[in-house]
């Protein structure tokens, strides 16, 4: 892929944090009909947020009904001791956070032994240039756009530099990661995260609130 054509790659991940957990199967199936690329799906542990969310079987679940590759986000610590797992349980990508990972390149190297396209996320305070000597073995590169942990938060602006920044690193490396943005996105911002490089857009609470989710992906998609 060209970086031509990753900067006009336009992707929406729809998060299932913010489905009906009683209708999961009714909500993946809408995902599955509408132009949603990616199904995102958070695990966080209690310790490395502090909200708990998801596990195995969840994700097991969404892959059984889900035909949409399910884009997986460990917010957990010790990640590594569960990479094969949730490989396993039917993830096409592996996202890990910066923060989480002592040894990130190690990391890196199993997620893509096991099949996984490679993420790494960084949290607001975390500068991009941190990613520097890893991003050439990135395919994708998560910005947090919200402290991590829970839903609903409001989008911080520095977003927009950090997605900048990720961009001019990626260019100036090669590296062929996309750029993903989660946390607060909504068609306020949808438009000016892909204006400045944003490839990939996580949306939950702007899609699963929305009278039409589907109609909603679609806007955020061509925003």
């Amino acid at each position: 892929m060209t970086n031509d054509k990753m900067t006009n790659t336009r992707l929406i991940s729809p998060s299932i944090l913010s489905a009906d957990f009683g209708n999961l199967q009714r909500d993946i199936e809408m995902l599955n009909q509408s132009e949603a690329d990616w199904i995102h799906v958070d695990i966080m542990d209690g310790q490395f947020v502090p909200n708990i969310s998801f596990g195995f079987p969840v994700a097991e679940v969404a892959k059984k009904h889900a035909t949409k590759p399910l884009d997986v986000h460990l917010m957990i610590v010790e990640p590594d001791r569960y990479l094969k797992r949730f490989a396993d349980a039917g993830a096409s990508g592996l996202t890990v956070q910066l923060e989480a990972c002592p040894n990130l390149h190690r990391t890196v190297q199993v997620i893509k032994e096991s099949g996984c396209r490679a993420g790494v996320a960084i949290n607001p305070h975390s500068p991009v240039s941190l990613l520097e000597d890893i991003i050439t073995e990135l395919d994708l590169v998560l910005v947090m756009s919200v402290n991590p942990g829970f839903g609903g938060q409001k989008f911080i602006e520095n977003t927009y530099k950090k997605v900048a920044d990720a961009r001019n690193l990626i260019e100036k490396r090669n590296s062929k990661a996309l750029i993903e943005i989660d946390g607060g996105v909504d068609m306020n911002n949808a438009g000016k995260l892909f204006s400045a490089g944003a490839n990939v857009l996580v949306a939950g609470s702007s899609v699963f609130a929305a009278s039409s989710p589907s109609q909603m992906i679609s806007s955020l998609k061509h925003a």
